[in-house]
């Protein structure tokens, strides 16, 4: 799933996020989320994060998950 709306996202949730210094090359990190920084339900360059490795992008991709 893309990570353009807000509603997709929560914590503990694996994501790969584009970092601001990235944007450029396109260049993903995977990480699971932390903290939703952005306010807004729906982002078109995606919903920004941060990581529980302290990174801090926007998503672009969220990882299915079993929970249903």
């Amino acid at each position: 799933m893309d990570g353009t709306k807000r509603s997709r996202i929560k914590p503990g949730v694996k994501v790969n996020v584009v970092q601001k210094q990235d944007q450029r090359s396109n260049r993903l990190t995977e990480g699971t989320v932390k903290d939703i920084l952005t306010n807004s339900q729906t982002h078109p360059h995606g919903i920004k994060v941060r990581l529980t490795s302290g990174i801090v992008g926007r998503v672009k991709e969220v990882f299915e998950t079993d929970e249903k």
